[in-house]
């Protein structure tokens, strides 16, 4: 898989399929897939934003391609994201959470997964997880051309990081979750020249 001299431009190369995706998206078929079919698209049920939560709070210092990997297995150990299942998890759930290999062992992200479970739930008394998020959604968005022009966190970030630490999340740094936010279509980072860029709907091109 290499670039081409035809390339649209600087950051995203030309598949064999045809399709110009940024590098990082190109490396491997499982990261291929997710950025095809999944990252930037829109987040709107409760599930899947905590989902999202707990597996960009377990990638901090790893690679996502780590996570895609392990992602499975993840969902079944923490059953499906269930906040409601999750949020009733013990010292014994930890224990077996512990012995798991499929997921990444750390025990301060897995109480984080079992406390964030628990701010989800109270926060269906103020609207919800969901619309607390997307309540953070800038009026722009980003126009990269390469990656170096991606910003790695905003003030939006930075004050969704701030709103959910004080609803009692953990592990939602302002860079966290503007990779949160990037993931979940409340921003398009999508570089210019991707095939997928506007591909949410939530943006124009």
């Amino acid at each position: 898989m290499m670039a081409t001299e035809n390339s649209p431009g600087a950051g995203v190369i030309v598949c064999e399929d045809g399709f110009a995706r940024p590098l990082w998206a190109s490396a491997d078929p499982l990261l291929r897939g997710y950025y095809d079919t999944e990252w930037g698209m829109p987040v709107r049920t409760e599930s899947a934003m905590y989902e999202r939560i707990v597996l960009e709070g377990f990638q901090a210092g790893l690679s996502w391609l780590t996570i895609l990997r392990k992602r499975e297995a993840f969902r079944a150990a923490f059953h499906h994201f269930d906040p409601e299942r999750v949020a009733s998890f013990t010292a014994s759930d930890i224990k077996r959470l512990m012995l798991d290999s499929g997921i990444i062992r750390n025990q301060r992200k897995v109480v984080s997964a079992i406390n964030n479970a628990n701010a989800t739930l109270r926060l269906r008394d103020e609207g919800g997880l969901v619309a607390l998020v997307w309540s953070f959604q800038p009026d722009t968005t980003p126009m990269p051309r390469t990656h170096d022009d991606i910003p790695t966190s905003s003030a939006e970030s930075l004050a969704l990081s701030k709103v959910l630490r004080k609803k009692g999340f953990s592990f939602v740094g302002p860079v966290t979750m503007y990779a949160l936010m990037e993931a979940t279509g409340i921003v398009d980072t999508h570089l210019l020249d991707s095939y997928r860029r506007g591909s949410s709907g939530v943006w124009l091109r």
